[in-house]
């Protein structure tokens, strides 16, 4: 997964695995390909195609290992899928992930409805996944990303104090994370928190890690929490094409952080994404046509782009 400069940015889509797992209908796995293959020709490189979770609690992710493996088979894609567990990360790296995407929740009533059992407990399975990692020459380029949910408030517990947040990272840290994700999963977070938490990750993080954020803009707040986060270091974006999503275990959260809005952003300010507007959303098209009773978010498809308004170059 490549790191990138201060005016660069690399957008993470998180669509076919945070933004359908709370859809009620189930999206076709051709029509997933079909979107994933549509991003990836948009410019989008990094893709969280699945969940490795049981069918049973998340029919919508019941294909995860089939869309991986066919997924493989796309050019300049880096695929990362979501694993609750160690049986969740054998199946994800038997499929092929590049990047296994972990998760806990810094409130401990969340982590219990999310995955079942303690922070603590939830950090002796990442624990074991990196041992699952490291056991065989085969998987030595997986990343490892150590997420962290409701970083910055809980619907369930309330406030989530940003020393548990900053404790979790620096475990994650000593068992071998290769990276970290720090989400606002229900949109508590306001801009002056985001800058100053991530701030403090970066300092414990350094150079050699890379740190992404997740939002959701339950409150509106979350194109200005992806800006704070951008100010404090953070160069990584989670993003959901028509901001489809919320946490089945979280009340009250909805959608993500729209993607092709979040392009916009930072392409205006003079950030390169590498993603090609007209292509994108073309590939908005393609994802909506499984969606026939879901709302699809999004003020750039909209307004449109702003007279005279040019594509960066640098698209590739």
């Amino acid at each position: 997964m490549r790191q990138c400069s201060d005016a660069q940015v690399i957008i993470h889509e998180v669509g076919p695995r945070d933004g359908l797992q709370a859809v009620a209908e189930v999206y076709p796995t051709q029509g997933k390909l079909e979107w994933i293959r549509a991003e990836v020709d948009a410019g989008v490189k990094l893709i969280q195609v699945g969940s490795f979770v049981p069918p049973k609690l998340l029919p919508q992710m019941a294909d995860s290992r089939q869309v991986v493996q066919e997924s493989k088979k796309i050019e300049g894609l880096t695929i990362s899928a979501l694993v609750p567990n160690q049986k969740g990360a054998e199946n994800a790296l038997d499929a092929g992930a590049d990047v296994l995407s972990f998760v806990l929740s810094a409130s401990e009533e969340h982590n219990q409805r999310n995955v079942r059992c303690t922070i603590a407990e939830s950090l002796e399975r990442f624990s074991k996944i990196i041992e699952l990692r490291n056991s065989e020459p085969r998987f030595r380029d997986v990343i490892l990303s150590g997420g962290i949910s409701t970083a910055f408030g809980c619907t369930v517990a309330g406030q989530v104090q940003e020393s548990q947040v900053l404790g979790i990272v620096e475990k994650y840290l000593s068992l071998g994370a290769d990276r970290i994700n720090v989400a606002d999963t229900v949109g508590f977070a306001n801009p002056a928190q985001v800058k100053r938490v991530f701030t403090n990750v970066l300092s414990l993080t350094g150079p050699g890690i890379q740190v992404g954020a997740h939002f959701h803009d339950t409150r509106g707040l979350g194109l200005s929490n992806a800006f704070a986060a951008y100010e404090a270091g953070v160069r990584e974006f989670d993003g959901c094409l028509g901001g489809l999503g919320g946490c089945p275990y979280a009340p009250g959260a909805t959608g993500n952080v729209v993607t092709e809005d979040m392009v916009f952003m930072f392409e205006s300010m003079g950030l390169n994404t590498g993603v090609n507007f007209e292509k994108l959303m073309k590939a908005r098209d393609i994802m909506a046509q499984h969606l026939t009773n879901e709302p699809i978010h999004g003020t750039l498809a909209r307004a449109g782009l702003p007279k005279d308004f040019e594509q960066r170059p640098s698209y590739v």
